[in-house]
């Protein structure tokens, strides 16, 4: 499980198409705000979160990585009752972070993402959390236990869920 530094002209720069650009973020978003009605268990998972973290590192691109967040985190503010941004503000900061980290450490092997995805889970609560109570005033709780719980399930999730992505990475 070696996280290795890469210098920046060994670093693989992915792209995808336009369908896959598009679908997966979109289906992310959509089993999010849906699946949760029908299985309690699935709001544990934060999936548009794990597609930004998936494009980001693979971009490699501290732009692309911040327009892919801001944009996913504003289509799921769109489907909540919470006012629009919160989710965007978060998962923005999360789409620079991961897209910067990527392009200075080797993560594409399953140890590193889980460890980056546990790392931007916790960062995105708490930003989240922040700009919820200080920004906005909304009546959110935080709990260490569900939190840490939520982040484990959600890395190894990304483990499995970036395996199955790879196979759309095109070489730029």
């Amino acid at each position: 499980m070696p996280i290795t530094y890469t210098a920046p002209e060994q670093v693989e720069v992915y792209r995808f198409s336009p369908p896959v650009t598009i679908g997966v973020p979109l289906a992310a978003i959509f089993l999010q705000a849906f699946l949760p009605l029908r299985l309690h268990f699935f709001s544990l998972f934060d999936l548009p979160l794990l597609v930004v973290i998936f494009f980001a590192v693979a971009r490699r691109s501290p732009v692309a990585g911040l327009l892919t967040g801001s944009l996913i985190g504003l289509l799921q503010d769109s489907l909540t009752h919470h006012p629009i941004g919160i989710y965007g503000i978060a998962k923005t900061v999360v789409g620079f972070g991961a897209s910067s980290l990527g392009a200075k450490l080797d993560v594409d092997n399953v140890g590193a993402r889980f460890l980056v995805t546990l790392f931007f889970y916790v960062v995105h609560q708490i930003v989240y959390f922040t700009v919820a109570r200080g920004l906005v005033k909304l009546t959110v709780e935080w709990s260490w236990s569900h939190e840490l719980g939520a982040a484990l399930v959600n890395a190894v999730t990304a483990a499995i869920l970036f395996t199955l992505l790879d196979r759309f990475k095109q070489r730029a």
